[in-house]
């Protein structure tokens, strides 16, 4: 399996401290970050939007694989991801991950629909490396 990799520098220290982040794949090349684009509302990412961002498509990755292992071939899935950041001490912990799923997809009902999201919300690569409380809501319409 391939390995993948992001980078990040800091110019400054804390608050006054200016940072740029980058992936391998270039979507992301210097893109700016810091406390201004983390805790107030400056234009730029954080760690936090990377994650949910992440684990979003992982889960919804994962639904569609699965979706398709048990026969559904046509459909729509779209999934949001909130990440809440907590005060933990004198640092910060990741707390949770609110996965909101709405589907649509052809002749499935909404237990089976629950259960295989269920399944792909546990088993998703992303789910599996955060220590936080993972929530799923979904709707099939």
């Amino acid at each position: 399996m391939p390995t993948r990799n992001g980078s990040a520098r800091y110019d400054g220290f804390g608050k006054d401290g200016r940072g740029h982040v980058s992936t391998q794949s270039g979507v992301l090349s210097d893109s700016p970050y810091g406390f201004a684009t983390r805790f107030e509302e400056t234009p730029g990412t954080n760690p936090e939007e990377l994650i949910a961002a992440a684990h979003a498509s992982c889960f919804t990755m994962a639904l569609s694989f699965a979706l398709a292992k048990a026969g559904h071939d046509a459909g729509t899935i779209e999934t949001t991801a909130k990440v809440t950041l907590d005060k933990d001490g004198d640092g910060f912990t990741i707390t949770r991950s609110a996965l909101t799923l709405k589907g649509r997809i052809d002749g499935i009902d909404a237990d089976e629909f629950r259960r295989i999201a269920e399944d792909a919300k546990a088993n998703c690569p992303v789910s599996k490396v955060l220590n936080a409380d993972i929530t799923l809501e979904q709707t099939l319409g």
